[in-house]
């Protein structure tokens, strides 16, 4: 260790420590500019209810939800904190890479400027979604991969097993990750390795790691699985295959070149050839994605890695004569950067944001989920308009009386209303949203007392159930992918709420069993 650190940090700490520290700041200073994004309201109300599973994600983000809002309170800027946390610590992992494969001042700065520069992970690391901390997991198994090449030591084994298994435990999508490994190790010197113990004790670490989860599935019938099918069926029928690839170069529009320049050195170069296990990786993950029709950025872990070969690269073939080149590809990087930073962090209001795309001739450009195009990405329009709807509940809410307040339910129609208006409604005294969408369904009550029911979204059935139904409210933030979603408040019932509500659960709880 004590020569690893010599070699390391003796030499280019410093370079590296800036660029962790700009990565940081960057974060720091823009992640309350907007709201939470609505995903990470259902990770919090996730730590809420600590298991083993969920419906949609494994059980790791509700526990960093916790520690986020222990440490640092219920903030915004508490929630974003570990995804900062972890985009400067993956900035320091790919400066040791670089060093330890015998890059120089050159090559350092090209990959710390690449992970830097890079839309997609300015993107996630300011998010709070198990997407951050996968991309971080990747680049960890990356880094175990790297050293076990580089030293032979059967150590690295273990950690790789280690980390595998927190890995399926924030994150199903890993399991890519390690199909590509698998193939790599088979594909290159690494197979000497299958003689010996310690791939499979690996395995066995990484196993009985996942384990709780894989039971948990078993015990409630395999949400996951449902969870996929809900998916492919609503979102990833709209993936084309052209949109693709065309992303995996827009999602790191300034600095693209840099992660080609890794995969030739990684797949065709002499220099490169002890490190052919990465570019089986890529091939064999980014394939796989494809044939599935995975979403685009679910290949992002992938690309920190081709950063570091694509500064070797850079530093082996763009220096003396060519040396020019490489002034010429920090212009770009900076040029392009200036463009793509709104997309990347959240530093303008949507006005703003909307006003500046369209003064460069871009405006409806951002692909949204159902394939249709939108004047905000989607991640910016999931992030306005939840503390306007609280307010709405809030305000509906307080006019009744106490009595009235204790025979009040509160339904939404799916978890960012749920989280958001729970996140947002604790300083009002707030009672716990229902809601049958995603996880909600396993802590909805058995049964309610519901004499008045306010209901965030659609109507439904209302009017066969209450007298009195009326709109309160309507999300008017605009550009919120909600704007206009309805808050109605209801009284007076004709019927027994009681039953039909528990009808339904019951219904919606079968269906999710024969899934």
């Amino acid at each position: 260790m004590s020569k690893l650190l010599d070699s390391v940090w003796i030499k280019a700490w410093w370079m590296v420590l800036l660029f962790s520290i700009v990565k940081l700041l960057l974060h720091l200073l823009t992640n309350t500019n907007y709201e939470l994004q609505r995903d990470a309201f259902m990770y919090i109300d996730l730590g809420n209810h600590l298991a083993w599973g969920y419906h949609s994600v494994p059980p790791s983000i509700a526990v960093f939800a916790n520690i986020s809002r222990f440490l640092l309170g219920d903030t915004t800027f508490a929630i974003r904190f570990f995804p900062a946390i972890i985009g400067a610590l993956s900035m320091i992992i790919t400066g040791i890479m670089v060093k330890e494969a015998g890059g120089g001042k050159l090559a350092l700065f090209f990959a710390c400027l690449a992970f830097l520069a890079a839309p997609a992970f300015l993107r996630s690391n300011t998010l709070f979604q198990p997407v951050s901390f996968n991309q971080f997991y990747w680049l960890l198994l990356a880094f175990l991969i790297f050293r076990l090449i580089r030293t032979q030591k059967p150590a690295y084994w273990y950690m790789i097993g280690l980390v595998a298994g927190l890995a399926f435990l924030n994150k199903y999508s890993v399991v890519f990750y390690l199909i590509g490994i698998i193939v790599a190790v088979l594909l290159t010197p690494l197979r000497t390795w299958l003689r010996k113990p310690q791939p499979y004790i690996a395995a066995v670490i990484a196993l009985l790691i996942a384990l709780p989860n894989l039971l948990w599935q078993v015990n409630h019938n395999w949400p996951v699985i449902n969870h996929m099918k809900e998916l492919a069926e609503t979102q990833l029928v709209h993936v084309r295959v052209d949109v693709f690839l065309l992303e995996q170069i827009m999602m790191f529009l300034p600095v693209f070149f840099v992660w080609i320049f890794g995969l030739i050195y990684t797949a065709f170069l002499k220099e490169g050839k002890n490190f052919r296990a990465f570019a089986w990786i890529y091939l064999v993950v980014a394939l796989l994605l494809l044939i599935l029709r995975g979403k685009p950025y679910y290949t992002i872990g992938l690309y920190s890695t081709l950063f570091v070969f694509g500064g070797l690269f850079i530093e082996r073939f763009l220096t003396g004569r060519l040396g020019f080149v490489k002034y010429m590809l920090i212009f770009f990087i900076f040029t392009i950067s200036v463009v793509a930073l709104p997309i990347s962090l959240p530093i303008l209001k949507p006005a703003a944001f909307i006003s500046f795309y369209k003064s460069i001739g871009l405006e409806k450009f951002h692909r949204w989920e159902d394939g249709e195009y939108y004047d905000l990405p989607q991640d910016y329009a999931d992030m306005i308009g939840w503390e306007e709807l609280t307010g709405i509940v809030r305000d509906a809410y307080i006019q009744l009386t106490p009595e009235q307040q204790a025979r009040c339910v509160i339904i939404s129609n799916n978890y960012g209303e749920a989280g958001s208006v729970n996140f947002y409604g604790t300083k009002y005294g707030l009672p716990r949203v229902i809601s049958f969408n995603d996880s909600y369904i396993y802590w909805a009550p058995e049964s309610i007392d519901a004499e008045i029911l306010i209901k965030i979204g659609d109507s439904d059935n209302l009017e066969e159930l209450f007298n009195q139904v009326e709109i309160v409210g309507r999300i008017s933030t605009p550009h919120a992918r909600q704007e206009g979603t309805p808050v109605y408040f209801c009284a007076d019932p004709k019927t027994d709420v009681n039953q039909v509500y528990q009808d339904d659960l019951q219904s919606r709880l079968q269906r999710y069993q024969n899934k």
